[in-house]
């Protein structure tokens, strides 16, 4: 048994464990109006139930996922895998981006109207089949300040309702999550942060406002696991219909099918300092999270057993020392960032 440790989930007094289940690759393959994936390949609903299972044996009760993750197919595994055992997790999901199921397609304008949320949050509930959720998130990072007052309005009425227990917005814009914090239930901000790319601002924004930063892509989308390489017939290769393989312009790291070496450079300049104590590359990625702010969440993708155990296992080894922290500016800063 992983030793639980535990953060707060902002003002919403929920506690969590440090570690997150992150549910984007258990979706499955799903794609853009264009026909390009949104998912990272095909995927086990067996195998990915075994996962939550074990990282849920292991005290990993955080899961968080979105209704568009494979159009509401990782919504539906991930309410399979945990049916008869919902009391003992917390779940998140997310609603904005507007899909068609029958083509597991993404629609290419968002939906951002008022009625829209409870219309979206019932169909989730309905596919992870349970009556509330812990967490709903906005999925639109740059959605309008006065959009985004009429949403978090809603927000509050579903949480006067029991239908969700707190709120908050995935974005990367600290004016945007600013909006959502004026809100007394809203209780966390989803950002991107890892090792390589900082996030500052809004890590003191959720300081102060008391909310969990919830980090999307700690592991840098795979490159902090030191399992891909720059060079062709190196490291491991991304299959057909991942995202990696044909990355959208927002996505950073990979290009052409292969590790960008910029961001190779990067890792390798702190790799030794991740993997000290014993850890991996990806525990010690995780590590840093936490050492960098006592309100961090990294919610890592996981589809595998084995991935649920050796990210489980970070837990175990807890946060980096200050020391290495320091270690790691001072290799960060011999490598100016992209």
């Amino acid at each position: 048994m992983t030793t639980h440790f535990s953060r707060t989930l902002g003002r919403s007094g929920i506690t969590v464990s440090a570690l997150g289940f992150g549910c984007w690759a258990i979706g499955g393959p799903w794609q853009d109006s264009a026909g390009k994936p949104l998912g990272w390949g095909e995927v086990d609903d067996r195998e990915s139930v075994r996962a939550v299972r074990r990282a849920l044996d292991l005290g990993v009760v955080f899961f968080d996922t979105a209704d568009c993750y494979g159009t509401g197919r990782s919504e539906e595994v991930l309410g399979r895998a945990l049916k008869g055992r919902r009391e003992e997790a917390v779940i998140a999901s997310k609603w904005g981006n507007a899909f068609d199921p029958a083509t597991r397609t993404m629609l290419p304008e968002p939906e951002l109207s008022p009625g829209y949320v409870r219309r979206a949050l019932t169909a989730t509930l309905r596919r992870l089949d349970t009556d509330h959720l812990d967490l709903y998130q906005l999925h639109i990072g740059d959605a309008p300040h006065g959009v985004a007052e009429e949403l978090r309005a809603v927000c509050e009425e579903l949480v006067a309702e029991g239908l969700i227990r707190a709120y908050g917005w995935s974005t990367d814009l600290p004016d945007r999550a600013k909006v959502f914090a004026a809100g007394p239930h809203c209780a966390s901000v989803q950002l991107n942060c890892n090792v390589l790319e900082d996030a500052p601002e809004l890590l003191a924004l959720c300081e102060a406002e008391g909310l969990a930063a919830i980090n999307r892509g700690p592991l840098a989308m795979g490159v902090l696991t030191g399992k891909y390489d720059s060079a062709p017939g190196r490291g491991a290769s991304l299959a057909p219909g991942d995202i990696r393989a044909e990355p959208p312009g927002w996505l950073r790291y990979f290009r052409d099918g292969r590790l960008e070496p910029r961001w190779r450079e990067r890792f390798e300049a702190v790799r030794d300092v991740l993997t000290g104590g014993g850890r991996t590359p990806a525990q010690g990625a995780l590590a840093w999270l936490w050492a960098r702010s006592p309100v961090t969440v990294p919610i890592p993708g996981i589809r595998t057993v084995a991935q649920a155990e050796e990210n489980a296992a970070a837990m175990e080894h807890g946060p980096l020392t200050a020391e290495q922290l320091s270690d790691i500016r001072s290799a960060a800063a011999d490598r100016p960032g992209p």
